[in-house]
């Protein structure tokens, strides 16, 4: 068969003999694919033909081992034999091949025949030898074919068929030579045998430590069920082979240089014992754990003797939806299905049926109860999600042995009551006579010690408050201490600044950052002199340290702080200080300050946030000026009028991966635009104080500031005249509107004028780099470069759609400053 999905569907149609369920079944499994049911209906007609057997053994024991997913014949055989003359594929009985001579045939499939053969030299021994068919050379017959050829090579464990030999016939036929293995499905064994629960357990560890080695070698099965696990005696010891891993699959490398390619939506292996994720036949790679399910499926059969799936079920359902049942449905637990099955054999007895099939019926009556240990190592292994299932086949063989020894297994919950019992299970005897003896010194000192225990928590109680207290007082003793050595300290790195020795004056900070990391004072003053040589990473993060300190914003020190939160995406600390600037804002009678403003007009986190800011900052400016000072220039809180609009669009510094800044530039972040920049070298900074009296702004940077409210509301007509009124208001300078003034003429479809008015901010954020760079220190305000740069990059985006990397000079600027302040 081509491929495994066509297997599939071939395997289920040859169970259903009534005509019209198994057109019916066709009808679901090969829909919209007339090319598959043909195909299909060939096989099923060729399988029909009693000269033509298709994949099953001519024998009626149970042979497996090549593929049974992908068509390729079988390779090992029952205890019952078969001898054939030979085949219409050109290859007979008695011929050799190699060193090898064709005995008899005992198995074919849709590509291939297998063959038990007479080894001659090196060595006389019986073998079985696998050959594709003439004419089946596809590439992926012949991929999958070396597939597990090197599969097998790979492995070499006692539990699984080993290969011997490989060659290639005169006409160019792949052939490989292995391990003839005589044996029974591990189920059929076991029942044949009347095995004991712990012998089954025993003999399904080593099927476990077979898988286990192939997963180590990097290989998946893909398929184990019972017919690919044989039980063969060796002097009367039952040995396990795991065989057909004819649809194996590697893990991180290939088994061959052929490609094989499974098919999209189709499905490898035998839907009873299938993984969810194997009849998902997504996206979903599988993996080692697919095998684990298979496991848990078989020893769930070991056990009821039954699969979880009803075989009858899944052959009356359409594929879609056996694919669902597998995926989807928890079948019962093994010890309810067995007392189901018990059950209605109790019933079937009490009806009188046959005396063959009560004799049939009534063997289910003797099986062992599963214990809850049991279901819940099945259960594990069978997990739907793998990512809960067994992590490898050691580790379900483990909680196995841990089971048959009366240790606590790892599949169920390890409470202190199950741990307990299992220990008591295994140390009865011990337990008994110690429980005696400690139940006659418990009585006897029962009293005694309650009164002991009674005056020592009271005494322990008193120790503990003087303790608490005298730890109390030396605390507060020791703060004291180190709060006078650290106002002392910033004393002295006040004065170091001025007298511009500023490695010595950062460490002082730093020193006093460590006598008093909980005074939000040291992590201001050290981040105010690294934010005044532009280092914005080791600025923002003490900043960050002051605000959870709950450190007060509303002062000078603060002005920036929101835009340095926003360059270094420090978004958690931005919203953390937004947060408490609007806190105030929600109070009428607490109305945002011009630094509050200042901050918020970075990057609103929500439209109306950018509306109430609009609104405060034209009633902050109507108050400072009233009508007819220029600022609204007709009484009212200023042009516009307040209009409803959307969020813009923002951006963030990136940072490398190794700590250290890198020329990542500027990326599109999912928040709003960074502040552009409100003040320079051509006028006053902001020079704001709150959130009482504060100092009034000249009325081109309160229109200024209104400018960016307005664009933070998307009213970008009121924008463009709140432009105009500031180029011509006090305490202003005119370059430092380009870049707003390119985003608001984008804004109105007037691209011209936005170009141009972007390549004056170019200009300028091009002289204010060159000054950084020629000078490590720049006098307050600190922010200005840092303000320009967001505002220029947010408009360089809106106008041109194009996101800017930092520039290169304020990196090395930045690495210059570290140096100069001995940060490492």
């Amino acid at each position: 068969m081509s491929n495994s999905s066509q297997r599939a569907i071939f395997e289920e149609a040859v169970e259903l003999d009534d005509p019209s369920r198994r057109a019916r079944f066709l009808d679901s499994a090969c829909l919209n694919n007339p090319a598959l049911r043909a195909s299909v209906e060939e096989l099923l007609a060729a399988h029909e033909r009693p000269d033509n057997p298709l994949d099953h053994s001519p024998v009626e024991s149970p042979v497996v081992a090549g593929s049974a997913s992908d068509g390729l014949a079988a390779t090992h055989v029952g205890d019952a034999a078969h001898v054939g003359t030979a085949t219409d594929s050109g290859i007979e009985v008695g011929m050799t091949l190699g060193s090898y001579q064709l005995m008899e045939q005992i198995g074919e499939g849709g590509f291939g025949l297998v063959f038990v053969a007479q080894q001659e030299k090196p060595v006389k021994r019986k073998v079985a030898l696998k050959i594709i068919k003439p004419g089946m050379g596809s590439k992926e017959v012949l991929g999958r074919f070396a597939a597990e050829r090197q599969a097998l090579a790979m492995m070499d464990h006692p539990n699984i068929a080993r290969i011997f030999d490989a060659g290639v016939t005169d006409d160019e036929r792949p052939y490989f030579v292995m391990e003839l293995v005589r044996g029974v499905p591990i189920t059929e064994f076991c029942e044949t045998h009347e095995l004991s629960l712990r012998r089954k357990l025993e003999l399904f560890q080593d099927v476990c430590a077979a898988t286990h080695h192939a997963h180590q070698k990097g290989v998946i099965h893909r398929d184990l069920k019972p017919s690919n696990v044989l039980v063969t005696l060796h002097d009367d010891k039952a040995v396990v082979k795991v065989i057909d891993f004819g649809v194996a699959k590697a893990i991180g490398h290939d088994l061959t240089e052929q490609s094989v390619y499974t098919q999209f939506y189709s499905m490898i292996g035998t839907p009873l014992y299938m993984s969810p994720e194997q009849a998902s036949m997504n996206g979903l790679d599988v993996d080692t754990r697919s095998d684990i399910y298979s496991l848990g499926v078989m020893l769930y059969e070991l056990l009821t003797g039954t699969t979880p799936f009803d075989r009858a079920r899944l052959d009356t359902v359409g594929f879609d939806r056996m694919r669902n049942i597998i995926r989807e449905e928890e079948p019962p637990r093994p010890s309810t299905r067995l007392t189901e099955m018990k059950t209605r054999q109790r019933r079937t007895t009490l009806a009188d049926v046959s005396s063959g099939t009560a004799q049939k019926t009534a063997s289910n009556f003797d099986r062992e109860p599963i214990p809850a240990d049991l279901d819940w190592i099945v259960v594990k292994a069978m997990e739907k999600d793998r990512r809960r299932r067994y992590e490898s086949a050691a580790a379900m063989s483990a909680d196995l042995r841990r089971f048959l020894q009366q240790e606590p297994i790892d599949a169920r919950p390890p409470t202190q009551l199950y741990r307990l019992s299992k220990f008591a299970r295994r140390n009865r005897i011990a337990l008994l006579t110690g429980s005696l003896v400690v139940s006659a010194m418990v009585t006897g000192t029962a009293v005694s010690v309650y009164q002991a225990s009674v005056a020592i928590a009271e005494r322990n109680e008193k120790e503990d408050a003087l303790n608490a207290a005298i730890d109390a007082r030396l605390e507060v003793e020791g703060f004291t201490e180190r709060l006078k050595h650290a106002n002392l300290l910033l004393g002295d790195a006040r004065f170091l600044e001025s007298s511009e020795k500023f490695a010595e004056a950062d460490a002082a900070y730093s020193e006093a950052v460590s006598l008093v990391p909980n005074y939000y004072l040291v992590w201001v003053q050290r981040g105010m002199l690294r934010a005044r040589f532009h280092l914005w990473d080791e600025a923002a993060a003490d900043f960050a340290e002051a605000l959870k300190l709950e450190a007060p914003i509303d002062s000078r020190d603060w002005q920036g702080v929101a835009s340095l939160f926003y360059a270094t995406n420090r978004m958690d600390d931005y919203q953390m200080l937004y947060s408490r600037f609007m806190t105030t804002a929600t109070d009428a009678s607490r109305p945002l300050t011009w630094i509050a403003v200042h901050s918020c007009v970075v990057s609103p986190l929500n439209h109306d946030d950018a509306l109430r800011i609009l609104s405060e900052a034209e009633l902050l400016m109507s108050q400072d000026f009233g009508p007819g000072s220029g600022s609204s220039g007709s009484g009212g809180p200023g042009p516009g009028g307040r209009g409803f609009g959307g969020p813009g669009r923002g951006a963030r510094f990136r940072k490398g991966g190794d700590g250290g800044p890198e020329v990542g530039g500027l990326r599109q972040a999912g928040g709003r635009p960074g502040s552009p920049r409100l003040s320079g070298p051509g006028g006053p900074g902001i020079g704001l104080v709150g959130p009482g009296l504060q100092d009034r702004l000249p009325p081109g940077l309160q229109q200024y500031l209104c400018t960016l409210a307005c664009i933070r509301a998307e009213q970008y007509a009121a924008a463009l005249e709140h432009l105009e009124i500031a180029l011509d208001g006090r305490g202003f300078s005119s370059d430092r509107v380009h870049s707003a003034r390119a985003i608001v003429l984008q804004k109105l479809e007037r691209p011209d004028e936005a170009k141009a008015a972007l390549a004056k901010a170019s200009d300028r954020n091009s002289s204010l780099t060159a000054q950084m760079e020629e000078s490590p220190d720049q006098p307050e305000p600190w922010f200005d470069l840092l303000e320009f740069t967001l505002m220029f990059h947010e408009a360089t985006f809106a106008v041109t759609g194009e996101t800017l990397d930092l520039d290169p000079r304020i990196v090395v600027a930045q690495q210059r400053n570290r140096q100069l302040l001995g940060i490492p």
